[in-house]
Parts: structure tokens; sequence; C-alpha cells
């Protein structure tokens, strides 16, 4: 049973795709059989004869093996109630402008369900059958759902068939030969773990997405590639920036530890369903993010001092 995705990760594709316009097909002939509403649930017949014991919600919390040095997050609340109020926030307020604002990281354009999709406490098939009720413009619309099933099920489909989705050796063969021919590349700039950690390179932009996440738990979308590109730049080796950049994702993202966000790693490190481009020193043929091209992209300014003040 995959009940995290729509169409079963098997279902979808017997293998390991190329690229999101491989799988595209495959995920929209199957969506008929597997996009439907959920059954009603049915009281069972028998009644459970014992009393269940009430449940130490303080004991649960402190049982949890967890990183307490990480901010608390306050902006959000988890829980079903939360994730449906979201989702409505999103549907009524938020979908229509969602095309021109989505990649704005100065915008309250995105949805911020993927926590709450992450954890379990919305499915991505509620959120679909409830967004395909709305009449909002068709760009918005096809926009979310693309994010929402396409490149959900295409990170899934990675990790799924690619035992090393996590290492350098899951990226593709001509990724792997121009980051070796650009191992030796001269660094301008060399950071370690914790000076990443504690936003402490010379780039305010990176710095103020890495503050995102640490206090806010979340970075906007548009953002973590050039963050983990940057990482890449910024490291001897494109296994260090693997490591660099999937241990910060992972402490610090609400969903973190999540197939998304190692495809998305391994897209920006390692050209994962993407493309050759012109060959540039230590990126090779990797697609290069630069300061610039995010200034020619949104408000750089505002968001660095949304960010770091």
């Amino acid at each position: 049973m995959d009940g995290r995705n729509i169409v079963p990760c098997w279902e979808a594709s017997s293998k390991k795709e190329y690229a999101a316009y491989t799988l595209r097909p495959k995920i929209h002939r199957a969506l008929p059989e597997f996009l439907k509403d959920f059954p009603l649930a049915q009281k069972h017949p028998f009644p459970w004869p014992k009393k269940v014991k009430k449940t130490n919600w303080d004991e649960a919390e402190i049982s949890l093996k967890i990183d307490r040095s990480v901010p608390e997050v306050d902006w959000l609340l988890p829980g079903e109630k939360a994730a449906a109020a979201t989702l409505d926030r999103f549907l009524t307020k938020k979908l229509s402008a969602y095309a021109s604002r989505r990649n704005d990281p100065t915008e309250d354009g995105v949805s911020n369900l993927s926590p709450y999709l992450h954890f379990g406490q919305i499915s991505a098939q509620r959120v679909a059958l409830q967004l395909k009720k709305k009449k909002v413009n068709k760009e918005s619309k096809d926009g979310f759902l693309e994010e929402l099933i396409v490149r959900r099920e295409l990170s899934d489909n990675f990790c799924f068939y690619n035992p090393d989705y996590d290492r350098f050796a899951g990226f593709p063969e001509w990724a792997q030969k121009t980051l070796n021919e650009h191992r030796g590349d001269k660094r301008e700039y060399l950071y370690s773990l914790e000076q990443f950690e504690d936003g402490k390179t010379h780039d305010d932009l990176w710095n103020a997405a890495q503050m995102e996440m640490v206090h806010r738990g979340k970075m906007h979308g548009y953002l973590r590639m050039y963050w983990a590109k940057k990482i890449l730049e910024w490291t001897g080796s494109p296994e260090e920036a693997l490591e660099v950049a999937i241990l910060l994702n992972d402490k610090y993202e609400l969903d973190g530890r999540d197939t998304n966000g190692y495809v998305g790693i391994a897209w920006s490190v390692g050209g994962v369903h993407d493309r050759a481009w012109k060959e540039r020193p230590i990126f090779g043929k990797i697609r290069y993010m630069s300061y610039g091209g995010c200034k020619a992209k949104f408000d750089v300014n505002s968001y660095i001092k949304h960010n770091l003040s």
C-alpha cells in the first residue's frame, strides 16, 4: 500500500524515470483510476472490551530523541485541523495568484502544506480533490497540481528505484563525469559546516535563506536551489556539499527527511532530473544559479532585510 501518493509509486512506473517529462504522461494516464473520493469510514461492528489508557503527552514528548537546540516554530500549528485550515486558506486566498507569486520569496504565495504532507496530517489526494473543485485560472491550478502530484511522485520514484539517492553515485553519469573533471578547480570561498549552519558566509542572500530555514523551519522553494548550489561552490567536493546540504536540510526543515528534500539537493548539486548546461569552473555542466539572477527575479534586499534583521 502507498498512502503517501495518489498513484502508488510502483504503479506509476516500474523503473527510475529520467525526468518529469517521462513520468508525467504515466501519472496522467493513471489518475482516473486512483484520484477518487475517499470511501466513507464504517464503524467497526465489535466494540473494544477494555478501557483505553489515557496518553501522557508530557512523557511522550520527553521520550523523543530530538535535537532540542533547533528553535521552536510558532508560525504554524501541527495536526489535521491545522492542515485543513492551511489548505482552505491557500484555496480561498492564494491559489488564484499562485502562478505569478510562487517563485517570489518575498510574497506569501505558496501553500505551506509540505510539513503537513510530510507528517501525514493531510494527504496529497485530499488536497488534489479539494483543488479540482475550485474555479480558478488554469495556469495556477495546473501549476500547483504539477508540483503536488508529478514532481512529488518523481521524487519518490527516484528514491524508490535508486539506493544511492543521497550519494554521489546516485547522480546521472554525465553529472558524475563533469563534477569529477572539475574536482581540482580552485574555490574562491571555502566554509566549514559551522559557518554554513550559522549563516556566516560572504553572501547575505545565502545567509538570509539559511536563517529563514533555521528560525522558520521552512525555506522558500526557489531559494532552496540557490542555497544548495552555493554549498557546492563553497565546499571542497560534491560529496561534502551533499553531506552539508542534507544535514542542514534534515535538521531544520519541517519537511526534512523527505524524498523531495533529497531530490531537490541532488538536482541542485548533481544534475538529477536536469540536463547538461554550459561548462564553468567547479560546476562543470551542472546548472548554475547566481546572485544577479536572483536579483532579476525578486526583491533580494527586501528578503535579506526580513530574514537577517
